[in-house]
């Protein structure tokens, strides 16, 4: 069974299953997220929606490169995880598939195209602790005990 983060489903309320791609970003010992500023200012791994026609790992690219002005390589599925939630900005009941990749940003071409996104720099400490939900905390946390680099140094 696959892992729930955040609330629980509402009993009677439907859902629309949204499917969308994250990615885990790092370079040195740091990462590459995203602040975006609405509907509410939060830090997020960055990623989005899966189109209609489009795979998941295009959708990563596209979605990395809007939220931040990043090219991406290497792609490498970590997993996935379920949330239920409000989207406001469409307004939708969403169950959200979330898919996490961990990719190289290679090259910024400039800066983020979707409005109201801000690319920045975190250490996997600070993003721990700041990331807005709870699945993508986890995942940074479980890829950052598998990388070594990452792992406090004493």
């Amino acid at each position: 069974m696959m892992r729930r983060f955040g609330e629980p489903p509402e009993s009677g309320r439907t859902y629309t299953l949204r499917t969308g791609a994250y990615a885990i970003l790092p370079v040195g010992d740091g990462l590459l997220l995203t602040h975006q500023e609405a509907p509410e200012p939060e830090v997020q791994l960055p990623g989005g929606g899966v189109d209609p026609g489009e795979s998941p790992v295009q959708a990563l690219i596209r979605e990395v490169f809007e939220e931040t002005g990043w090219r991406i390589a290497r792609p490498t599925r970590l997993g996935a995880y379920r949330r239920f939630t409000y989207m406001p900005e469409y307004d939708l009941w969403a169950e959200k598939l979330c898919l996490i990749y961990m990719a190289l940003p290679v090259v910024q071409y400039g800066d983020p195209i979707e409005p109201d996104h801000t690319a920045l720099w975190m250490s996997i400490p600070e993003a721990a602790e700041t990331l807005a939900n709870t699945g993508d905390r986890d995942f940074v946390l479980r890829f950052a005990s598998r990388n070594s680099v990452f792992q406090k140094r004493g």
